[in-house]
């Protein structure tokens, strides 16, 4: 098999409905050489079934499934699995725009002293959501890191030991420990599309 360029990480948990949105969205992109690991955290819907689909589709998606131990364990496991020289993630509520990858695969490859890059993302639905400093206060999406448009060399994950198993904004966890020792820097390209309308996902249940 093919060594792919890049890993997808995509942690699922009763999303059977959402899911033929989000999948398609990673076969419609303009750049192909991918791996799409998806996990499922568990899920008591039809889920499986979804996926099982798409898996029998295209030979670059590999399903999972363990028990439910929530979000950074599901992603922790996916990362464990990656081939790609690059790593990155995709939520259950989400989806790319086509040129999501091949922006961000030539961007690491004209900037090598970068490990890790984030952001450019397209809201739909409410841009606020629950301050991890304050769950009772609310704070815009751009001042906020977003793991989903996190993309970046697959030993700045595996050094870190992966994502931390903490109540609420793991991606942010991660980013604070990442930027001690590894570069960073921010793109704007607004091609990861962030759905915010969606009544039982995390932002939407914290603090209720």
């Amino acid at each position: 098999m093919e060594q792919p360029l890049v890993s997808i990480i995509l942690p699922t948990y009763n999303r059977a409905k959402l899911l033929p949105r989000t999948l398609e969205s990673v076969l419609g992109q303009s750049y192909s050489n991918w791996e799409l690991i998806v996990v499922d955290d568990g899920s008591e819907d039809e889920t499986p079934k979804v996926l099982e689909s798409f898996a029998r589709r295209h030979g670059a998606i590999f399903f999972f499934r363990k028990p439910h131990s929530g979000v950074a364990t599901t992603l922790n496991f996916g990362l464990k699995l990656a081939r790609g020289k690059f790593v990155t993630f995709l939520g259950s509520d989400d989806e790319y725009l086509p040129p999501h990858l091949e922006l961000r695969v030539k961007f690491m490859k004209a900037h090598s002293d970068i490990d890790l890059i984030h952001g450019g993302i397209k809201i739909v639905g409410n841009p606020y959501v629950p301050d991890k400093r304050d769950a009772s206060k609310k704070i815009h999406l751009k001042y906020c890191i977003i793991g989903g448009t996190f993309f970046g060399k697959r030993n700045v994950f595996l050094k870190l030991g992966g994502f931390r198993n903490i109540a609420y904004s793991e991606d942010s966890d991660f980013f604070e420990r990442a930027k001690k020792i590894f570069t960073i820097q921010k793109v704007e390209y607004p091609t990861y599309v962030y759905y915010r309308n969606v009544p039982d996902s995390v932002c939407n249940t914290i603090g209720v």
